[in-house]
């Protein structure tokens, strides 16, 4: 168990985000909070484009990310290929969180909608 359960959301920004193969596919850029619950639903992936441009935000069930300390970042059992018509937006494109957005996007990634 970790000495220290808990994070700052400041830290987990820019932490980088790996496959089960130990490949980085990107960074957390953002993450998206329940305002009902306090529960963390998303951590936006940012993923794609060429040295920061171009790249999309792709939100991804908070449960599906697994913190690895011998990495220093987040392990995801996700191939590339899922990423390809997943739900994902610009950074100045922010989308609205409604219920249906959430249950689109974890029903992408096989996770029932809380």
């Amino acid at each position: 168990m970790s000495l220290h359960p808990t994070i700052s959301s400041a830290k987990v920004e820019g932490t980088a985000v790996y496959d089960l193969a130990g490949d980085k596919l990107g960074a957390i850029d953002d993450l998206v909070i329940d305002k009902r619950t306090g529960h963390v639903r998303y951590a936006a992936l940012e993923f794609g484009g060429f040295l920061g441009l171009g790249t999309d935000r792709y939100p991804l069930p908070w449960d599906m990310l697994k913190y690895d300390t011998s990495k220093d970042g987040y392990v995801v059992n996700l191939d590339r290929d899922l990423l390809t018509d997943a739900p994902r937006y610009a950074k100045d494109a922010v989308p609205a969180y409604t219920e249906d957005y959430g249950r689109s996007v974890y029903t992408h990634y096989g996770f029932n909608w809380q």
